[in-house]
Parts: C-alpha cells; sequence; structure tokens
C-alpha cells in the first residue's frame, strides 16, 4: 500500500481537472480520476497512468454510491465534473439540474461516508448574473440561465452538507479559466476554443459585439494552484471568488492571436464585463495570480494543434447555434 495520500478529482480528465491532476501528482498525491469522457479526455491524464500515479474511473458521477471504493481512504476531493454551456442548458434544463445539482450530491454523499477531509467545489460565477464590477462574494445571486442556476443548486448542496453533516466543504467560484486543454468538442461556448480553431483554419475571428467586452481570465494552473489552497487552509464553509482581477477585452485577445475579424451580434443575459474582486481569496489563502494574460495565450498558442478536430465556427452556424439563446434570454 503506497504511503503517498491519496485525492479523488471528478472531471479529472478534462480541462481544469487534468491540471489539477498534474498539480496533485507534483505535491505527491495517488489521484483517483472519475470522468465519464464525455468532455474530457484520457489522453490528458497519460503519462501519470504510466507511472501508476493516477487511476481513471469512467463513470458519471450520478453513478457514485455513499461507499463508493473510489473515495475509500481519500484525504482531499475536487470535484470538477458537470457539463457547461448556455444554449443547451437552455434546451436541456432538466439534464443540467440532472449532471450538476444532483451528480454533485452523489459526490458529498460519496465524500461524508469516506471521512474525507475537504471536499473543493468548482461553481461558476455564472451565479451573480448581470453584476455590477468588480464583483464581491456578497453581491445578490441572479442566475440568468439553466447552467448557472445548476451550478449554483450544486454549491448550495456543497454548503447544506456542511451544515447538515459536518462534511468539511469550500466553494470557489470560477470567473473565466482558460488555458491548455480546453474543450474542444460539443456546443457553441468559450471564446478560445472557436478563435484558436478559426485561427487553425485562417478563418476570421467572429467577435461578438463591437469586442470592447472584457472578461476576467484567469489562466488554468493558476486556478490549479487556488483549489489546492482551499483544500489545504483551515477555513470551511466559505465561498471565494476567483479571477485573475484584471479583465481583458476580446480585442485583447484578437490583437495577440493575431488574424482578421468578422463581428456577429452581441448577446443578451452576457455581461459587458466580468472582473473578479478577489481580495478575499487573496487574504485568506496566500493566493496571487501568477500567469499573465500574455504569457498563458502564448501557451496555449505553442499548443494549438490541440484543438485541431474542434468544429470550426462561423457567422452562420453561430446564428443557428444561438437561435434558442436569442428566442428565451431576448425577450426580457
Amino acid at each position: 500500500m503506497s504511503s503517498r495520500p491519496l485525492a479523488v478529482v471528478t472531471g479529472g480528465a478534462g480541462f481544469i481537472g487534468s491540471h489539477m491532476v498534474d498539480l496533485l501528482v507534483d505535491r505527491g498525491f495517488r489521484v483517483h480520476v472519475i470522468d465519464s469522457l464525455i468532455g474530457g479526455r484520457a489522453s490528458n491524464l497519460a503519462r501519470h497512468q504510466a507511472n501508476s500515479d493516477v487511476s481513471l474511473d469512467e463513470r458519471d458521477v450520478r453513478a457514485l454510491v455513499p461507499n463508493d471504493a473510489v473515495f475509500a481512504g481519500a484525504q482531499l476531493v475536487f470535484h470538477f465534473a458537470g457539463i457547461g454551456d448556455i444554449v443547451p442548458s437552455i434546451e436541456r434544463p432538466t439534464e443540467y439540474m440532472s449532471a450538476n445539482a444532483q451528480g454533485t450530491v452523489h459526490v458529498l454523499e460519496a465524500s461524508r461516508h469516506a471521512g474525507v477531509r475537504k471536499v473543493v467545489y468548482a461553481a461558476s460565477s455564472s451565479c451573480y448574473g448581470l453584476a455590477p464590477v468588480p464583483t464581491r462574494e456578497d453581491h445578490p445571486i441572479a442566475p440568468q440561465y439553466p447552467y448557472a442556476l445548476s451550478k449554483y443548486m450544486g454549491e448550495q448542496a456543497v454548503l447544506h452538507w456542511r451544515h447538515v453533516y459536518g462534511l468539511p466543504v469550500n466553494v470557489i467560484r470560477i470567473f473565466n479559466a482558460y488555458g491548455t486543454r480546453s474543450r474542444t468538442s460539443g456546443a457553441y461556448g468559450a471564446v478560445f476554443g472557436v478563435f484558436l480553431r478559426q485561427k487553425l483554419a485562417g478563418k476570421p475571428f467572429t467577435v461578438v459585439g463591437d469586442g470592447t467586452q472584457k472578461r476576467d481570465f484567469l489562466y488554468v494552473t493558476d486556478v490549479a494552484r487556488a483549489f489546492l489552497a482551499a483544500a489545504e487552509t483551515d477555513k470551511v464553509g466559505e465561498a471565494w471568488n476567483l479571477g485573475a482581477g484584471n479583465p481583458q477585452s476580446v480585442n485583447r485577445l484578437v490583437e495577440l492571436l493575431g488574424g482578421p475579424v468578422v463581428y456577429i451580434p452581441k448577446r443578451p443575459g452576457e455581461p459587458d464585463c466580468t472582473w473578479a474582486d478577489i481580495s478575499k481569496i487573496k487574504k485568506d489563502l496566500g493566493w496571487a495570480p501568477l500567469v499573465s494574460f500574455e504569457e498563458g495565450v502564448a501557451k496555449i498558442v505553442a499548443e494549438i494543434d490541440y484543438w485541431r478536430e474542434a468544429p470550426l465556427w462561423d457567422t452562420q452556424s453561430i446564428s443557428e447555434a444561438t437561435k434558442t439563446w436569442f428566442q428565451y434570454l431576448g425577450s426580457r
């Protein structure tokens, strides 16, 4: 039996989860990954599996049971598994509530019965809706679409398990994570995946609105560091915002990537700026971002071939894909 501590990472073959696995292995952990591989890639874990540092369980988290063997002996649990994207959540709200809220309950019950030392939940800043910036943790909650609601319901479950069962938990509300290994398949969504595939194809970047909108982009290795700090702190029952605290415009991203641009209509329900007030997480955890936006974009461009099989979006396909968005969010 290995003397190294054990961590469980749900969604650990995915974007943020696989970087979390990297950090944990580097810090001397063994890691049990739970990932259905619908959005993740087993190849993201290959180098660790070869050294027997990481095991992969290809189940949906909703299949977990209270005394699940995967959690036996685990000290830390990091819960990233779930489904994202705005439009599919509007079209399939039941699926989103099941995966993101009920799936979280299954993780909590497995964690509780295993007696883990800490659970850290990956929440979403989308819970704030169209919030003033910089946004603090005490801003009123106002989800604008089912994805945001489902992630917030998962967060509420996490804190409820703390209240009722005494499960040691913390919550991190992620603003705009970016970096290598971000998702390459599925619905029209995050700007990086769209732009990188367009760059590979020599096609123009489809910029929403006039490109002046800003997002609080945080490089993924900085995200993983924050989650580990949230697991190792003595604090429990906390919720922290996580961003760089330095919003960047879409136009700046285009400038760094380099290439022609076409403009598409601005979408309802999207903020002009996301900007995390990160003073609480800095104070409580001693965490601060290390990777600049320019450095992070350069890291991604260096591995751009990762996105070669991603969907190639253009103005027409985006218009078709976002019809539901305009139908339901544009009428308010």
